[in-house]
């Protein structure tokens, strides 16, 4: 019978699936500057379209797998591609598009993950036990594939100061491809101290998504309370990314970057903390809090960004982010899982992640005005000095255009 060797027992199908989407989630950083390069090329909304075809094609094509083999090619290159092609531009497209109530907004768009990471598990395993593993799939490809409708509606927005892709006379290949794939910003050095900051910040970050369900269990809780303490984190995730959002567009005294300090040290200290939590109902106490500091960090690391790099670079400077920043994301769990190991307990683990979060939050400290009230609120003002200054160094005169007789 065709398939037949796929025919797993109870949720094995699910199991598998999840470990296709674990090499998807190492792949989408990795192919951040792609994306960007290819949406400064060409525009974000045919590279979304067409990230959202791959998606939906990888998804479609991993119902028909006949071994592991193919639901990883499927999903984790394939699909996983297609969703790297989504993101980057997606989100570039929101901090472009608004300046009063960009944190706010990028709060509004990043909401969509905490919404997904509590409903999808157990809407993906109600699939599954109603129409088996290979159902489900056909269905969430149909889900993905409207993201080709969703990127239609996306409309380029064309600012001062935004690098021109197109070919210029005398232009080396090179030169542009760096241009394209903002490579330029590695020599940006307030943007590297905020890499370096978000590499140690997202060694700790995502540290109890992969080890508190085993420290629940650990402590003598069953999966069900385990499983409740994570949607109660997500629900707490997906509050806290809104609320920040809302709060750095307020119009306080303080700046971006001093709220990302803040919600970084507080997302830091609760997982500190975690070890602590020695009843259920106190575990559960730190779980919401980490959950809404953790969210509550999310808008703000891109609306910094903005502010560090400039809405022209924003394209090229999250995608750098991304790639640069998971060397912290990969490090992270099996560091705290060979703590764990070392140690016996996951105390020591919780404690080193937390560390890892203050250490970024004092990189931070070293960014260019931080401690300044002169810090430029609006985007176009840290543009315009960026033009001035090019203005006034000297520049080649073009070459004359030669009409033909």
């Amino acid at each position: 019978m065709p398939g037949a060797e796929m025919r797993l027992p109870l949720g094995w199908g699910w199991l598998f699936i999840q470990r296709s989407l674990a090499w998807d989630l190492s792949l989408l950083p990795s192919t951040g500057p792609i994306s960007s390069a290819l949406s400064a090329h060409y525009g974000t909304r045919p590279v979304v379209m067409v990230g959202g075809f791959l998606s939906g094609l990888g998804l479609l094509l991993a119902s028909f797998a006949t071994c592991l083999t193919h639901l990883h090619f499927c999903i984790g290159l394939l699909a996983g591609l297609g969703w790297a092609l989504v993101f980057t531009p997606s989100l570039a497209t929101v901090s472009r598009y608004f300046e009063k109530r960009r944190t706010l907004a990028t709060g509004l768009a990043v909401s969509g993950a905490g919404v997904s990471s509590l409903a999808f598990s157990p809407l993906f395993q109600l699939l599954v036990d109603s129409y088996g593993w290979r159902g489900a799939l056909l269905l969430v490809a149909g889900m993905s594939f409207n993201l080709v409708a969703a990127g239609a509606l996306l409309r380029s927005l064309s600012l001062a100061g935004d690098s021109v892709a197109g070919d210029a006379p005398g232009q080396k290949r090179l030169s542009r491809l760096t241009s394209l794939l903002g490579l330029d910003l590695l020599s940006h050095k307030p943007f590297m101290r905020y890499i370096l900051a978000f590499i140690l910040i997202d060694t700790g970050y995502f540290v109890p998504y992969a080890h508190l369900v085993p420290y629940t269990r650990e402590m003598g809780y069953d999966e069900y309370q385990a499983a409740f303490l994570m949607s109660a984190t997500a629900v707490a995730d997906l509050v806290g990314r809104i609320f920040a959002g809302w709060l750095a567009d307020s119009g306080t005294i303080f700046h971006l970057l001093h709220h990302l300090t803040l919600w970084t040290v507080l997302t830091g200290i609760s997982i500190a903390l975690i070890p602590l939590g020695g009843s259920y109902a106190l575990l559960m106490g730190l779980g919401i809090c980490y959950g809404f500091f953790a969210g509550a960090l999310v808008p703000l690391q891109f609306s910094c960004l903005v502010e560090i790099v400039g809405t022209g670079r924003i394209l090229g400077g999250i995608g750098l982010m991304h790639m640069l920043e998971s060397m912290g994301a990969l490090l992270g769990a099996p560091l705290s899982g060979w703590l764990r190991d070392a140690t016996g307990n996951y105390t020591i683990s919780f404690i080193i992640s937390g560390a890892f979060l203050l250490a970024g939050g004092l990189i931070l400290l070293t960014l260019p005005n931080y401690f300044s009230c002169s810090w430029p609120s609006n985007p176009k003002e840290e543009m315009k000095e960026e033009l001035e200054m090019e203005a006034s160094e000297p520049t080649q005169l073009p070459q004359p255009i030669l009409w033909p007789s």
